[in-house]
């Protein structure tokens, strides 16, 4: 990339207490263009303490071997558009519903969402929601919450939710007097929408970010009926509901997102539990919701087929690393799938650059759901196929 004039590299130290504690920036402003290299080639460890030519000498100054993370920065004011086609996402709100950890895609997404400007709301299960906000509050998560700009993501509001439970009406008995929900009111889906809608008036973009299949290890043969339909309801349902209730409060011209699996058109033994026919379930219901709530709203809804990520909630089927080697030796792009991946192509589905995409599965998956067979099979041992240098 070329690096004109009056483009400032802003070198930043994250903060371990709150974004408004990062370090001031120093600047390097160029005084020519600089051709064939990357900003992210540019990290430095010595310490810039005023703005200075670089065609002029820099006195030399103690160096501070800490981690710097630097930024390319526009002159402009941040007002201004962007140059090129940026994912820009200032001024927009979303709301991501299934975070309860600094672990998983949902996550992610949420951090993406922050980097392109947004505002972040997240809705988290009643029962993990202490655990969730005192992690947070005593900055457990600030090194997962930095930024690319060395700043720290902000969560605005943190509001208890439970998918499962359309309204208070929905709540069965035990459940209100269960100890993990004590202290916690208004989570059920309706609830949490009436309530975003009083503190934020209306989103932009929702993300859904829940599924549980309390049978999931279960092949589907020995799954019951409840099993079954939990699943349904948990990992599918609840994104229907979700939508139901937001989409009066979300901007024309807004985004949904959800996360689906290849084990929605593809066998995975050990994926059981009626987990594979929530997902269908939801990618099927991803194209239903696209044209009602397109033409009803003018909302865009689609979903990310993402592979395998080492999160909890996933270590909780009891084989992801062996998927996870497995997608690495067979995919076109041999190498492990990151968080951040998922979560810069939601960004993107949410960005304006995405406007006329809506009612489709989008795979985030090193390319894994093109593959028709496992290379890594001992048949094939004797074919040339090409392999990635792991060196």
């Amino acid at each position: 990339m070329a690096t004109t004039t009056n483009m400032h590299i802003a070198v930043a130290r994250p903060s371990a207490f709150s974004a408004r504690e990062v370090s001031k920036p120093g600047v390097a402003v160029f005084s020519s263009n600089i051709k064939g290299g990357s900003c992210a080639s540019l990290k430095s460890s010595c310490h810039i303490s005023s703005t200075q030519l670089l065609s002029q000498t820099v006195k030399s100054s103690p160096l501070r071997f800490e981690r710097m993370i630097t930024k390319a920065m526009s002159d402009s004011s941040d007002i201004k558009p962007l140059p090129g086609l940026p994912v820009d996402l200032r001024g927009k709100r979303a709301f991501i519903a299934g975070i309860a950890d600094d672990n998983g895609y949902g996550w992610a997404i949420a951090k993406s969402l922050a980097a392109a400007g947004a505002e972040i709301l997240v809705g988290t299960w009643v029962p993990a929601l202490n655990i969730f906000e005192t992690s947070l509050r005593r900055g457990k998560f600030d090194e997962s919450r930095v930024l690319p700009d060395g700043s720290l993501m902000e969560i605005t509001k943190v509001y208890p939710l439970d998918a499962v439970y359309d309204t208070p009406e929905d709540v069965p008995e035990d459940v209100k007097t269960n100890k993990r929900y004590a202290g916690s009111s208004k989570w059920t889906v309706k609830e949490v929408a009436e309530s975003v809608k009083e503190d934020f008036g209306s989103i932009d973009i929702l993300v859904h970010s829940l599924a549980n299949g309390p049978e999931v290890s279960k092949p589907l043969l020995e799954t019951s009926r409840y099993g079954y339909l939990a699943a349904i309801s948990a990992s599918s349902y609840s994104y229907v509901s979700l939508l139901q209730h937001f989409a009066p409060i979300i901007n024309p011209g807004g985004a949904s997102i959800s996360l689906t699996y290849i084990a929605s058109e593809r066998i995975i033994p050990g994926y059981g539990g009626g987990m594979s026919s929530a997902k269908a379930a939801l990618e099927s219901d991803t194209q239903v919701l696209a044209f009602e709530a397109g033409r009803k709203h003018g909302i865009r809804v689609n979903t990310i087929s993402a592979g395998p990520l080492r999160s909890r909630a996933a270590k909780a089927i009891g084989f992801i690393d062996m998927m996870i080697d497995y997608s690495s030796e067979n995919a076109p792009l041999q190498k492990e799938l990151s968080a951040e991946e998922v979560g810069n192509a939601a960004a993107f589905l949410a960005s304006p650059l995405a406007s006329a995409i809506t009612g489709t599965v989008l795979y985030v998956d090193n390319g894994l759901n093109a593959m028709g067979v496992g290379v890594d099979s001992p048949v094939f041992k004797d074919l040339d196929i090409p392999r990635a240098d792991k060196h």
